[in-house]
């Protein structure tokens, strides 16, 4: 489980590859979980290794990690500092807010934890239902589905901008 302020607002760091890990670490270390809270989205992921299906856990957005708190110039600079970190997702004004929007629809994937995992999908020809999972309720974001890899496209917004990412799925087709 994670914790994170209501009433703050979320920024997006932007990492070395690989890093997210340890640079959310670093920053519950300098600040506290009550004043910066740091998130890693992942997927868990159903993958084929040497003809063998396993589980996978991997990073939703690699080189991106999500802060919520209320960021001031102090703040800033420590997190700048910070090993791994490249700089803040920022505009002319300084760091730029994650729109709230973006924010839910992920917290909503994670459901209190910080690995999306997988859905159940029924496929009726060529209309995708989904029956349980983080995508329950959300089949208009689904663009294709990979049934041999078990894994759904999904298109989302962040941090402005549209991406597509791969989330697991079960899927089951009616007879």
């Amino acid at each position: 489980m994670f914790s994170f302020n209501t009433y703050s607002k979320w920024h997006a760091l932007f990492v070395h590859t690989g890093e997210e890990d340890n640079v959310k670490e670093r920053i519950h270390y300098r600040f506290g979980e009550d004043e910066l809270a740091a998130l890693v989205p992942k997927r868990r992921m159903r993958e084929r290794k040497n003809g063998n299906w396993s589980y996978r856990t991997r990073t939703l957005f690699p080189g991106y990690v999500l802060i919520n708190g209320n960021i001031n110039e102090e703040q800033y600079y420590k997190v700048k500092e910070i090993p791994g970190v490249i700089t803040f997702i920022k505009d002319k004004n300084g760091p730029l807010p994650v729109d709230e929007s973006e924010i839910n629809l992920l917290l909503r994937f994670m459901k209190g934890k910080e690995i999306i995992e997988s859905s159940r999908v029924l496929m009726e020809g060529s209309k995708i239902i989904v029956t349980e999972g983080p995508l329950y309720g959300m089949e208009g974001l689904i663009q294709s589905i990979d049934k041999r890899k078990g894994r759904a496209k999904v298109r989302i917004n962040f941090i402005g901008q549209p991406r597509v990412v791969e989330l697991s799925v079960s899927i089951f087709n009616t007879a």
